[in-house]
């Protein structure tokens, strides 16, 4: 590499450097094919690289993003865009010139120390030489955007579950090998390289997993987009698997920085916690006071497939103004007092749902929720502003805008919005609504009670008092509403109806309608438990003579004689309900698969279905194939391209479809076997490597992977791995051979810290795994694998190696799933309930080749109130297994608290609410079918190849195309 000086130079010129970087715009064709595809597009059509050249310095250049640039002269953009181009030449992005890039920024941009050139620093050098490429492209997209001044969808989401940033860049601009040929000429190769890349913990599962494939197609469709997060430093927690179970311990993904991120130090909001609201005597309102604080944007790009298009994910992370450290205390030995407001601005950005069974823990989750609403609505507001030019019209704001909350944690949006509209530029509350519920649209991703959330009122009243201020107007246009729909004359049908819609719960109507309904009369004291055959109702009493001859009432000689203390009846807390509040906020209300959005209109929002029937859509979740097939699956993609004839199968996934008609043939079945252990054996190295166990990659591999929960049913998953070993240690070595196929069962998924039952779980998995793993009688027959810190990463490695894979969840809870379509795109077959896009999967794949078991949904309400009767009886085979785990064969830990939530027919944490015992035989004679089938090599692989050719409509690319046409009405913006 060249050496770099700095010298004396004549008059006019700076200092000359041995190698200078000069950006060059390579020629960007739009047809491939010689038409308007993309197919024939080469990566040096793609990136922008640096060329390398002796000459003097006579500019610097800088990085600037378009959103943060105030000043702009419009000009015509196809003019612009020519003028742009003429600055820079085309330069094919050969190894060597990648090579020097990765030397140059290991040189001059160095995190590490100058002495050695090791794996993380090399991680670093190669990961900026291809960020100053995606710099280039990402400010040509948003120049683009701005001259344009194209409407634009925002994806607001609290998790982005990115993984690895690498492999999918290079990929993405078909610079794979070139950068493998370059760090061999460098002595490391890509594989090592990209391993050093710790996953961005920016999310926990599915919800965050989606919102960044729906990134990747928003980029690779060139659809005007952009996403907006928390930028969290420890992320959710690093999971660790001891002998006592699950332990969390801080993420340190931030630790050495984050090559990908940009800080934009001119791009920061003003945040506001607490303080009063204020009334001028134009009824004008002012929120004053309280706690301020800023947030700043960091941005990663996001590069779309075969495609200039980069497109941004806006991180927010939170900090107080230095002024607000304490000198004066901090000096007189104060320091944590000193610095506690720079500590509250900070933490907010700390940790992805904290804890929150603390009042301290509830507050901090609501300050993040209205951060990322806030500093996102401000940035999206500011770019309106600055593209409108000087007359700024606020009736066009929907028409250039559409925000996207992503669950129920962006609620915030809406009254902020109005906020905003209202207080701060002017319009009226009429003005403001119409453009509200044009602009917003709401995805619910849970039919769970507890995940449809629920704030309470006095701390957000004390938080955000100005936007309960909104909120309780909004409530107001509501039930305005509902009395117009429905009447007065049936006061029982309006009164069910307004605690059902109402966004505020237990809350007194306003006063404009408080003699709407009889008020029932209230009980001033509680009546105790322990005095039977009372009633509130009861006027007259029995009397009876105490024995000091003074008459009393049956009432006060018990309650004397049990010297019982009345109490108030406690008020049921105020809350609100901010499912509710998305409903009535916005446009459109969509679902995330066929089965979950029938529910969503028929139980969940029934009510406001009927209300509003044209706000609500289905839009089935996808995944992007080119992370969960292209990139993560490379020895499969070869042989898909190979058998379709073509790589337009990774822009079009109705290619796969083609490899129906090839399913039976016996070329293509070697090469998907040859494939598929090629992947099992690397996930064998992987579980080595993780957890000491040695498994064998002749066993059926059988994978669940996902966020632990009583719902997703890894109880019912281990149970059944339970019976099936007990069926083995009663059976002899000839006997379990010719019944059994040998199988690895693998588990990964976190916990959250405070859902005890779920750790509980964990644990159980661990210790059956511990007992059977180390049986010499069992051998490779059986293995149970728990695989610690499960992540994008590990499933990258997990899910191509798949061949059985159990998403078993109680039917009508889950919502969607998107785990079980990287499965099946990956050839993997499904064990499943008819339960989230299971359902459709099945439709596509085929019925004979998806395991089904189980109760359905519509079965579901009456099996519980039959459970609840007592007239549900156990299959035997499920309280032999209860009782072989309580003998003590996996160790001297109890799991009379486990299996306790399984027994009984009533109460809180009992009654089997999630029905592993109903499903229990269903699951163990469906898991027998899997045995015979997977027996026979030919129908298993014929099986398999019909997974993937059916998993071609679970692309998040037509989820999107669905998004952009239904619900943000923006078109695709392809780069000249």
């Amino acid at each position: 590499m060249a050496t770099w000086r700095l010298s004396a130079m004549p008059s006019g010129m700076e200092a000359v450097s041995g190698s200078n970087v000069v950006a060059r715009f390579a020629d960007f064709g739009r047809g491939r094919n010689g038409g308007g595809g993309r197919r024939g597009i080469k990566a040096d059509r793609l990136m922008l690289m640096r060329k390398w050249q002796l000459r003097p310095m006579k500019r610097s250049f800088s990085v600037r993003n378009a959103s943060s640039d105030q000043q702009r002269k419009v000009k015509d953009p196809i003019t612009q865009q020519e003028e742009s181009l003429g600055h820079f030449n085309h330069f094919p992005p050969d190894a060597s010139s990648i090579a020097s890039s990765i030397k140059h920024h290991a040189e001059l941009t160095p995190l590490f120390s100058p002495e050695k050139f090791e794996l993380p620093k090399a991680f670093f050098a190669t990961a900026q030489s291809i960020r100053d490429a995606l710099i280039i492209n990402w400010n040509a997209t948003y120049d683009y955007y701005e001259r344009l001044n194209t409407k634009q969808a925002y994806y607001l989401s609290m998790e982005f579950l990115q993984g690895r940033a690498l492999l999918n860049a290079i990929g993405n601009l078909g610079l794979t090998g070139a950068y493998a040929e370059a760090l061999s000429k460098l002595g490391h190769s890509l594989e090592k390289i990209a391993a050093q890349e710790p996953d961005a913990a920016l999310g926990n599962g599915g919800l965050g997993r989606l919102a960044s494939c729906f990134l990747d197609s928003l980029a690779t469709l060139n659809y005007p987009a952009w996403g907006y997060g928390l930028r969290y430093k420890y992320g959710l927690f690093k999971q660790r698997i001891t002998k006592d179970g699950q332990e969390e311990v801080a993420e340190d993904w931030l630790e050495m920085s984050n090559p990908w991120e940009i800080v934009r130090n001119d791009v920061s909001y003003p945040i506001k916690f607490y303080g009063k609201v204020l009334t001028d005597s134009d009824g004008k309102k002012h929120w004053i006071g309280g706690e301020d604080i800023k947030a700043v944007a960091y941005d990663v790009p996001i590069p779309g497939y075969e495609t200039k298009t980069t497109i941004s994910l806006r991180l927010w992370s939170t900090k107080a103004p230095s002024g607000d450290l304490d000198l004066s205390v901090f000096n007189s030995g104060k320091h944590t007092q000193a610095a506690e407001s720079l500590y509250n601005a900070e933490k907010i950005c700390y940790v992805l749902y904290p804890g929150d069974e603390s009042l301290e823990g509830k507050t901090l989750r609501l300050k993040q929720q209205y951060t990322l609403c806030s500093a996102s609505l401000q940035d999206i507001i500011a770019r309106f502003e600055r593209r409108s030019g000087t007359k700024v019209n606020w009736k066009e704001f929907p028409e250039k805008v559409a925000v996207q909350m992503n669950d129920t944690h962006p609620t915030l949006c809406i009254p902020e919005l109005m906020r905003i509209l209202i207080d701060v530029k002017g319009l009226s509350w009429k003005e403001a609504w119409n453009i509200t519920q044009r602009t917003v649209a709401y995805t619910n991703h849970t039919v769970l009670p507890e995940a449809l959330e629920k704030w309470s009122l006095e701390l957000m009243q004390k938080l955000l008092p100005r936007h309960v201020d909104i909120i309780e107007m909004i409530d107001e246009e509501l039930i305005r509403t509902i009395v117009s729909e429905y009447g007065t004359a049936d006061s029982k049908l309006l009164d069910k109806k307004l605690k059902q819609m109402r966004i505020l719960e237990n809350v007194e109507l306003p006063a404009a309608f408080s003699d709407l309904l009889v008020k029932p009369k209230k009980s001033p004291v509680a009546v105790s438990t322990d005095v039977l055959g009372e009633s509130e109702e009861e006027d007259d009493e029995e009397e009876i003579e105490a024995t000091d001859g003074k008459i009393k009432s049956v009432k006060d000689f018990i309650l004397g004689k049990k010297k019982k203390i009345l109490e108030p009846v406690p008020e049921p807390p105020k809350l609100v309900r901010m499912a509710n509040l998305c409903v009535v906020g916005g446009h459109a209300v969509n679902g995330v698969a066929a089965i979950h959005s029938e529910i969503v209109k028929d139980e969940v929002f029934n009510d406001f279905f009927q209300l509003w029937p044209e706000k609500f859509q289905n839009k089935t979740n996808g995944v992007t194939p080119r992370r969960w097939i292209r990139f993560c699956n490379p020895d499969l993609s070869k042989i898909i391209t190979s058998w379709t004839g073509s790589e337009d199968w990774v822009l079009n996934t109705e290619k796969l479809s083609e490899l129906r008609k090839f399913a039976d043939n016996e070329d293509l079945q070697a090469q998907w076997r040859a494939a598929k252990r090629s992947n099992k054996l690397k996930v064998a190295s992987l579980i080595k490597e993780k957890t000491g166990y040695i498994v064998s990659p002749d066993s059926l591999f059988d994978i669940q992977v996902k966020r632990i929960h009583e719902y997703k049913r890894q109880l019912l998953n281990i149970l059944g791995i339970v019976y099936r070993y007990k069926m083995m240690k009663g059976m002899s070595a000839s006997e379990r051979k010719k019944k059994f196929v040998p199988r690895v069962c693998i588990f990964g998924g976190k916990a959250f810290a405070t859902y005890v039952q779920a750790k509980r779980i964990v644990k159980f998995i661990t210790d059956v795994g511990a007992t059977v793993n180390n049986d010499p009688d069992i051998g490779d027959l059986l293995k149970v694998i728990f695989v610690p810190d499960y992540n994008v990463s590990v499933a990258e490695l997990l899910i191509p190696a798949s061949e059985l894979s159990q998403h078993i969840s109680t039917a009508g809870m889950e919502a969607s799933g998107t785990s079980n379509m990287k499965f099946s795109m990956n050839g993997c077959i499904l064990i499943g309930t008819l339960d989230g896009a299971n359902v459709e999967i099945r439709e596509e794949v085929g019925e004979d080749n998806f395991f089904l078991f189980g109760a359905r949904a519509n079965e579901i309400a009456g099996l519980r109130k039959e459970r609840a009767k007592g007239k549900f009886v156990p299959d035997p085979r499920f309280e032999e297994v209860k009782k072989f785990v309580r003998s003590g064969v996996f160790g001297s830990s109890s799991y009379d608290e486990m299996l306790g939530s399984l027994e009984g027919n009533e109460g809180f944490g009992r009654a089997d609410y999630f029905l592993v015992g109903k499903d229990f035989p269903s699951y163990i004679d469906c898991q027998a079918k899997v045995d015979e089938a997977y027996k026979d090599q030919k129908r298993w692989t014929r099986m398999s190849i019909m997974n993937t050719a059916g998993s071609y409509n679970f692309s998040s690319d037509r989820t999107i195309h669905e998004y952009a046409r239904d619900i943000w009405n923006i078109k695709p913006v392809e780069l000249p």
